[in-house]
């Protein structure tokens, strides 16, 4: 029995599970599925969500936000412009192909050609390859989040999309919205393998059997993954047992699931800001910033987060939450309509005008119901709305373009700082640096631009926190952008499955850590 057993536990290992823990399935309904497989191609929750389970970073966050080690080992500054970090040894990627230190500073060089992620590297000028197992990450002077950056470079298997295709195309090339080899073929570190793909239907997954991870006490070694948009449909399913977990949770649902002895509810304050953005190029009226504010003080997201996210969200005056460094605690929520019209009658639209206005309808928690009732309370001020809401894989591509005068977008700092929600959502565009490259309102503040640049390369945390909260409070006068609310991470799962552990507040649940019993 004794031998038997051993046997077991050796075999559990070398496919990445523990002794103790039998392998299991997961059945997975999220909102929607990632829009492409390619790690670069959109800057977005589902393409995060997928990096973490197909990839690994250098570094993550846990929990408690700290820094956990990755394919990095361990880190250190060289000196003020220079952080050197040791790789992990022995990892293979889902091709067989061995990781080093050339596939990080390959992936590096891809991330910097990438519209959406250049802006978060932008401060970082090289990673040179010290040896096979070592890189060196140099940046513009000295920069104090090199680690938060590092958190979102997943290196690629360089090999696997080095060379052409049949067609004749490069392997590695890089299209937003676009079909590419990388968009739908994948070889990364992480705990599991892309086995099938039907874009709308499910993403199935298969455990990495050469997974490095072998400490994990992970034990699901196969992952289906269903889009299901609608919120009571995906609960259905849920109390159902069609699946075994689903995200996001409705608050509509909070209760349905708390009363059910079967099922787990998981929440956590949100850092995701969830806001409109006002686009000046297409409306006219929207460059006078008193059209502006009178907007934002004709939307009551006070009621907003209470009668249509029940709670489960805090109304936002500002960008950056409580207990980040831009937080300013003078910065609240302005509803009143009595002053948002005279506004409108002061700029000289007291008869309004009309605006076209986009929104997703499964990207975040009651997303189209959010965009229904702000349509309804700018009418209140004579603005007629005409709102069009869509799935998430047509809304990016329409978001992209810029040409709606409203647009609905949601933002997660990448780097758990407040200074990236600017560089994202309110920096003036531009696509060299890629900075602003989510600014469909095309604000433009060069005090701003300003302020955000030197905050990058302040190392007293007293000053740099003073300069991101004069950039909110700039941004609030400006009316850069309609605040509604930071939104409440939720998931939903049976209690054998113990997610309690590997959920976050990023929304990147770590699914190989995930224990079923």
């Amino acid at each position: 029995m004794k031998t038997i057993k051993s046997k077991l536990a050796v075999a559990l290992m070398a496919a990445g599970l523990s002794f103790g823990a039998a392998a299991a399935n997961l059945n997975l309904a999220y909102d929607a599925d990632p829009v492409s497989l390619d790690p670069h191609e959109q800057l977005s929750g589902g393409t995060l969500q997928l990096s973490h389970m197909s990839f690994d970073p250098l570094i993550r966050f846990t929990q408690d936000m700290e820094f956990e080690p990755r394919l990095a080992t361990s880190w250190e500054r060289v000196d003020n412009a220079t952080m050197r970090f040791k790789l992990r040894e022995g990892v293979k990627f889902h091709s067989g192909n061995a990781f080093s230190a050339d596939d990080v500073v390959w992936t590096f060089q891809r991330l910097k050609t990438s519209a959406d992620f250049k802006g978060i590297f932008t401060p970082i000028l090289d990673v040179k390859k010290v040896d096979d197992y070592t890189v060196d990450v140099v940046t513009d002077g000295t920069y104090p989040l090199i680690e938060n950056v590092m958190t979102y470079l997943f290196p690629m298997d360089s090999k696997f999309y080095t060379g052409k295709t049949e067609g004749g195309k490069d392997k590695a090339e890089l299209k937003k919205n676009g079909s590419t080899y990388a968009s739908t073929h994948i070889s990364g570190t992480g705990p599991f393998k892309v086995s099938k793909r039907e874009q709308g239907v499910a993403v199935e997954f298969e455990r990495f059997a050469d997974y490095w991870d072998k400490d994990s006490k992970g034990n699901v070694d196969h992952i289906t993954l269903r889009p299901i948009k609608e919120d009571a449909t995906r609960v259905a399913a849920l109390l159902s047992g069609d699946v075994d977990m689903i995200a996001p949770v409705s608050p509509n649902d909070y209760q349905r699931i708390k009363s059910n002895d079967k099922l787990d509810l998981v929440t956590m304050p949100g850092t995701r800001v969830i806001t409109f953005q006002m686009n000046q190029k297409v409306a006219e009226p929207l460059r006078d910033a008193r059209v502006r504010q009178a907007i934002v003080y004709a939307v009551n997201n006070e009621g907003i987060a209470q009668k249509i996210m029940k709670g489960a969200a805090t109304p936002a005056g500002q960008q950056s939450p409580v207990g980040y460094a831009g937080y300013n605690e003078n910065l609240t929520p302005r509803y009143d309509l009595k002053k948002a019209q005279e506004l409108m009658k002061e700029a000289g639209y007291e008869n309004g005008f009309s605006i076209s206005m986009i929104a997703p309808n499964n990207r975040y928690v009651n997303d189209e119901k959010v965009a229904q009732a702000v349509a309804a309370m700018l009418a209140k001020i004579k603005i007629k709305v005409d709102l069009q809401t869509m799935p998430k894989a047509q809304y990016w591509p329409e978001f992209d373009k810029c040409e709606a005068g409203m647009l609905m977008i949601g933002w997660h700092p990448d780097t758990e700082d407040s200074a990236n929600f600017t560089e994202f959502l309110t920096m003036t565009r531009n696509a060299e640096t890629g900075k602003g490259q989510y600014n469909c309102g095309h604000y433009s503040n060069a005090e701003v631009d300003k302020l955000v640049e030197a905050a990058n390369s302040e190392t007293d945390l007293e000053k740099r926190s003073a300069m991101l909260k004069k950039v909110e409070e700039l941004l609030y006068n400006d009316a850069a952008f309609v605040p509604l609310y930071w939104q409440d991470p939720s998931w939903a799962a049976k209690k054998n499955v113990d997610i309690k552990p590997i959920v976050n507040g990023m929304d990147f649940p770590y699914l190989g850590d995930l224990v079923i019993n």
